[in-house]
């Protein structure tokens, strides 16, 4: 009995660890960790009227599929280091076409366009 009880405390405790370490934006990943893979899109990200290239759309539109996970990474430190305008770089779904872009989301004092 008192091996089982152990057994359950180890189990419980790994699925709060578990969950924790998964429990931010983007999953397991940081945002910064994710706004390294949108290198691409960094002309995009500080220009407005700068051509989005397909790879910049892509990896945006992995992203977000998560739209609490986008917003992190556009408001990260990464990408603030990067000289990414936050209210440019909201605009890049719309500047891809996106069709189920999550048009009207709120992102810290910044809304998706």
């Amino acid at each position: 009995m008192e091996g089982s009880l152990k057994v359950l405390c180890i189990l419980v405790l790994l699925v709060i660890v578990g969950t924790v370490n998964g429990a931010g934006p983007c999953g397991k990943s940081t945002p910064d960790q994710e706004a390294m893979s949108l290198a691409p899109c960094a002309t995009a990200a500080q220009d407005i009227n700068a051509a989005v290239s397909s790879s910049c759309c892509a990896q945006v539109k992995r992203i977000g599929q998560n739209p609490s996970c986008l917003c992190a990474v556009m408001l990260s430190d990464t990408a603030k280091n990067s000289g990414v305008k936050p209210e440019i770089a909201l605009s890049i779904p719309k500047r891809c076409n996106f069709a189920n872009r999550p048009v009207g989301y709120k992102c810290g004092p910044y809304t998706l366009p």
